[in-house]
């Protein structure tokens, strides 16, 4: 038998690797999600080790481990030695529990159980236009993730702190706090981003505003003998009911993603209780601007299944502004991915 070279080997049309590669793509998700709740980034060390090192460190069938690191390593989460031993790349080290740019609560949020039951849905939701979630669960999102799955609460309320820890400074520095006596950051979460804004600009008072289940975990450094404390008022509630505090700037930072209609309704909520000439300031990542599309336009669709709704193109965002009475003053971007739209509740 004559073996063939590989450089005579007919190449596979860039077209079909593509797209192979595509419809396995599930794949890195759940390889991710795997290494993640191992704690495979944790247990590996600055040295390369073998897989049954690792295996014996984490609980895991030495053979099948090396299958997903070598997998992983082939999408540069991870990287497989010469030798066979593996050591971190730059990306499995955002893997790390508590590293400074720590991405693991995100990837988890993003591979919870309940989005491997709504995915294979895509379909019906294109169809219909809406949401699967309450079809699938008899209640929305947010009602069965607080009543039917705290486990998966809180792997969301830890990634929206990760996310806020990564933006939050960046935000600080170009938001304008100048005369703003008292902030509201609503549906702030566990008070990341609040906290940041209190701690870099003195004069303001904060108001974290978001449901009593979330606020009860409020970061430390807004409660008790926290040192921002004495500026910091928890209120619990929901902002498409309504936001029944007074203030002078309103801060929704990747808070506006329902249906269109909840959106108008929520920044209506804001401008009722708003002072006179009071800003509105919302930071969304854009469909159609920032370095980041892949990951927006896949977050649009994950929105699209769990609560229908969706991440916003620039002009689709501020038409619902405007439908909300407020009167755009500036659009400016806060980094490589986030926007920021500055709006006024009576059009000062």
């Amino acid at each position: 038998m004559t073996l063939t070279s590989e450089t005579e080997v007919p190449a596979v049309p860039a077209a079909v690797r593509e797209l192979r590669e595509l419809f396995l793509a599930a794949a890195w998700p759940a390889a991710i999600r795997a290494a993640a709740r191992l704690g495979v980034a944790d247990a590996l060390g600055d040295t390369p080790v073998t897989a049954e090192q690792l295996a014996r460190q984490t609980g895991a069938d030495p053979g099948a481990l090396r299958r997903l690191l070598r997998a992983l390593s082939q999408r540069g989460v991870f990287v497989m030695e010469p030798d066979g031993r593996f050591s971190h790349s730059e990306t499995s080290r955002l893997l790390t529990d508590g590293g400074p740019r720590s991405l693991r609560h995100m990837a988890l949020w993003a591979t919870e159980p309940w989005t491997w039951e709504v995915w294979p849905r895509l379909e019906e939701a294109v169809r219909g236009g809406g949401d699967v979630f309450h079809a699938l669960h008899g209640k929305d999102f947010f009602a069965y993730l607080h009543e039917d799955a705290p486990d998966s609460a809180r792997v969301f309320d830890l990634a929206m702190t990760q996310a806020s820890t990564l933006s939050a400074r960046q935000l600080s520095a170009v938001l304008d706090l100048t005369g703003v006596d008292v902030l509201v950051d609503v549906a702030g979460g566990q008070g990341q981003t609040l906290a940041t804004l209190l701690q870099d600009h003195p004069g303001p008072r904060g108001v974290l505003f978001d449901l009593s289940s979330v606020v009860a975990h409020a970061d430390p450094r807004l409660t008790g003998d926290g040192p921002l404390a004495t500026r910091c008022t928890l209120v619990a509630g929901d902002c498409r009911a309504g936001v029944p505090v007074e203030a002078d700037l309103y801060l929704l930072k990747n808070v506006l993603e329902w249906d269109d209609d909840s959106t108008v309704t929520t920044l209506r909520n804001v401008a009722e209780h708003a002072r006179p000439g009071a800003r509105v300031v919302i930071v969304e990542n854009l469909v159609d601007a920032g370095a980041e599309a892949g990951f927006t336009s896949a977050m649009d669709l994950l929105l699209l299944l769990n609560v229908g709704g969706k991440k916003h193109t620039r002009a689709d965002l501020l038409s619902l502004v405007e439908r909300a009475g407020l009167v755009v003053e500036e659009v400016r971007p806060v980094n490589a991915y986030l926007h920021m739209i500055v709006a006024r509740a009576d059009g000062r």
